[in-house]
């Protein structure tokens, strides 16, 4: 049985209004987890324990070890999450919530990341990637089968990248749906636009440094997957700032009791804002994938 739930397609009746287009919301933060991490990551660790493997190591700045760790609770299996010395107390805490153990290792992700990589050396461990994965992937392609299965139609799915894992998923829930024509909107902050940075410069380009709020798409490179599936199917590239991103979660805070994370935000921006790269689109899905390491407080307490 899977990990995830099915989640709510609702209307958004703010953005639909601000946007003069039929807007839907794909409510991936109400996932058990706290985001649509879990279904990827859910998919892959339910195959990994048909396989015979008898503990779970990760590395992760928040919600990707949080649904390792909650996949873990769940399928009876112990787990390790790596996680950088920049993960907050609470993103820690809520891990080991779900009874994982955490060691804190490195400045930045990658270097936890090898230890992590470090810890699996062994055939009854498996390294359970945040983002670089096949079987992510199409765990995360549910999405677009429980969109499909709807009737929505959409002319244009908005999403936020960060790793790359999420972009895959929906770009594969598209192709195996029919629906390859649907164009893909993948919005970065500023500070973590790997993905955008690779597309202007046609070659998967490395980031020097992770910079901004957005730190769930602090991936310094994304998967090549993701940057190959941005040559081959049609996607719109959008970058926003820290600012843009952070008031599209308060005001979904405001408009549907919501709180998500800024990495989430980002995806909400060009709605909230009326860019004018999505403006043609009449349909669209915006996927709120989540994020369960932000307060009210927290989010309360950035600077515009």
């Amino acid at each position: 049985m899977p990990l995830h739930i099915h989640t709510p397609l609702i209307e958004s009746h703010v953005l639909s209004t601000i946007m003069g287009a039929d807007v839907r919301l794909k409510l991936e933060c109400l996932q058990p987890s706290g985001s649509f991490k879990i279904r990827g990551i859910g998919f892959l660790c339910e195959t990994l324990k048909k396989n015979g493997v008898s503990r779970f190591v990760s590395s992760s700045g928040g919600n990707a070890g949080i649904a390792v760790a909650y996949a873990g609770m769940r399928l009876k299996i112990p787990v390790t999450v790596v996680v950088p010395q920049t993960t907050t107390e609470r993103a820690k805490k809520v891990i080991e919530s779900f009874g994982a153990d955490v060691r804190v290792h490195g400045a930045s992700w990658q270097e936890a990341h090898e230890l992590a990589e470090n810890l699996s050396n062994n055939q009854d461990i498996a390294l359970v990637h945040p983002f670089d994965h096949p079987l992510l992937w199409e765990g995360n392609a549910s999405i677009i089968d429980e969109i499909y299965a709807s009737g929505f139609l959409p002319d244009a799915v908005l999403v936020s990248v960060g790793g790359g894992g999420l972009y895959s998923g929906i770009v594969n829930g598209l192709r195996r749906n029919g629906l390859s024509s649907i164009p893909v909107i993948a919005v970065e902050t500023e500070g973590t636009a790997s993905l955008n940075g690779s597309i202007r410069e046609d070659r998967l380009i490395e980031l020097e440094q992770i910079r901004g709020v957005a730190t769930s798409l602090g991936a310094k490179k994304v998967a090549k997957n993701a940057f190959e599936a941005a040559k081959t199917h049609p996607t719109k590239s959008i970058v926003v700032s820290d600012s843009q991103a952070i008031s599209a979660c308060r005001r979904l805070l405001d408009d549907h009791r919501l709180l998500v994370e800024p990495a989430c935000g980002a995806a909400l921006a060009p709605a909230y804002e009326t860019l004018a790269e999505i403006k043609a689109y009449r349909k669209i899905v915006c996927i709120v994938c989540g994020g369960a390491t932000v307060t009210g407080e927290q989010l309360q307490g950035y600077s515009v």
